[in-house]
This record gives C-alpha cells, structure tokens and sequence, in this order.
C-alpha cells in the first residue's frame, strides 16, 4: 500500500463568539489521502468540510484559533514548515477549487491576467505568447467554448458556471499532487459536471494526484470516489469504502441517505433527522 501523500491528525478549529467563548467548527478530524485516491468528505453545511481542506493549505480564516497533532504533506511536516515555504506548495504541489468563483476570482482582471500569475508561481518562464497559448489550453481542456474570448473576459462577464470552470482549470493546470475541490460542480449543470469530473479523472491519472472531493451530493460522491468520510458537527463520524456508502451505519449517515430520495417512487414525505448528542462523540469505521 503506498505512503500517505497527505495526513491530518487531530485538527482543531475553533471561532471566538461575539461573548468572546470559543465554538468549535472542527473537533479532533483525523484523515488521509493516498497517492491517486479519491477521498469523499459529505455533510451538512457547517460541519467541518471546508475548514478541514483548507487547513491542509494553511487558509484558514485569520480569525481562527486552531491546533494540530500532525498535518503533514510528502513526509514534510507542515506545522515546521516556514510560511514562505509553505506558500510555494500551494498553487504547484497543492491546490485548492474553492467553492465561489464570484469571490475568488479578482474582479478588477482579466481571466488570462489571474491564470499568468498562477503559471508564474508554477515557474514557467516562456514568453507571453507561449503563455497565452498555455492560458488557452487549460480552459479548452474544461470544455470552455471560445477559450480566446473568456481568456479576455473579466469575472463578472462570466456565468457562474463559467467563472467555475476558470477557476478549475487555473487550480487544474499545475498538475498539483494534492487536490482540494470544494463543491466543484454545484454550479455546473450535468453535462458540464460529467465533462468536469472527467477532467479531474484524466489528471488523477496521469499524475497520481490525490483528490479531496467536498461535496452535498452523495449519489455522485459513490460514484466518483474511492473513500468517503461522514462529518457531522466538526467530527467524522464515520468512513467507509464509496461503494459501501449506501449500506452505512451511523444514523447521521442513514439520514443523509433518506433525505435524497430516489426519482422513482419517491416517499410521500421526506424523513427528518432526529440529532442525537452521542453523534459528537461516537464514531464508526469500516
């Protein structure tokens, strides 16, 4: 079995209230992503997800307080790593599809202008020309129809759908080792997102890019994942093989299921969840 590309254990984040108490968002998150692996990460908004990808790229909120046992990256201990070492990782060795493209994109320039500056921080010293042509190429391979006009464009000329599709294919074109997509396709429409997770699909194969897949869409999370991890109130409360997401065991996991009913005969009224307290402290993996 290949050495893990990437490790957290034992993360913490947490958000001082307006009473100045601290609230916790992340509570004790232990994962690990392999060489080619597709890993999963499900549950409701505000259980952890985000913060949990970004704390591997060190994009936290300045506001955060958080702690870790071990965050580590290619055998390189990240919480050692000095800042500016750290910050050359991302954007070449790692990378992050955030989930906005309308507040992650510079409004005051142009797509090609954003995507110069991330092949730049790549290293590539060619001449403009090539660049562009580099620029060109990336969004092409997002399916972007006339890639030489939106390359021109600024965001707010952009379609939601479209200022994703940018933003995947600036993270995309690196060829990072480690990728973070944070709700890729919900903006997208389906064939879109089918042509998108192709894309993904094709880089995780020619590179052996280990992806961290955020998502509310369990259906395609089975499909296209490998592992899949359950968070609920800041904690994984369970794992399990994608495969077998459909045979989970913790009730969390169980309602999740039952609240995306099927398309043929559906049930007449939707489950609600009950919560339970044990759910912050119990978990389960298979």
């Amino acid at each position: 079995m290949p050495q893990p590309l990437a490790q957290i254990e034992g993360l913490d984040v947490a958000f001082a209230g307006h009473d100045g108490v601290l609230m916790p968002a992340v509570r004790g998150v232990s994962l690990t992503v392999r060489p080619g692996e597709r890993l999963g990460i499900v549950g409701e908004s505000g259980s952890g997800k985000s913060l949990t990808g970004r704390a591997l790229l060190g994009l936290l909120p300045p506001e955060a307080k958080w702690s870790a046992k071990s965050l580590r990256f290619e055998g390189h201990d990240l919480l050692a790593m000095r800042p500016k070492e750290r910050r050359r990782l991302c954007g070449t060795r790692m990378s992050m599809i955030l989930q906005d493209p309308k507040y992650s994109l510079n409004p005051v320039m142009t797509v090609a202008q954003q995507m110069r500056e991330t092949f730049l921080r790549q290293g590539v010293k060619e001449g403009r020309r090539a660049v562009r042509e580099r620029i060109v190429a990336a969004l092409e391979a997002v399916h972007i129809r006339d890639a030489a006009r939106v390359a021109d464009a600024y965001p707010h000329e952009l379609s939601g759908g479209m200022g994703q599709r940018v933003m995947i294919a600036m993270m995309v074109s690196a060829g990072p080792r480690l990728l973070i997509a944070d709700e890729p396709t919900s903006a997208l429409d389906v064939l879109v997102s089918m042509q998108v997770l192709a894309v993904l699909d094709e880089m995780i194969e020619r590179h052996g890019t280990g992806l961290v897949f955020i998502s509310h869409d369990l259906p395609l999370v089975m499909s296209f994942c490998d592992r899949v991890a359950v968070m609920y109130g800041g904690r994984v409360v369970e794992t399990c093989a994608a495969r077998d997401l459909a045979h989970a065991t913790h009730p969390y996991t169980r309602g999740l299921l039952a609240a995306n009913p099927p398309l043929a005969n559906p049930p007449d009224e939707l489950p609600t969840l009950r919560r339970d307290p044990a759910w912050l402290t119990e978990s389960y993996e298979r």
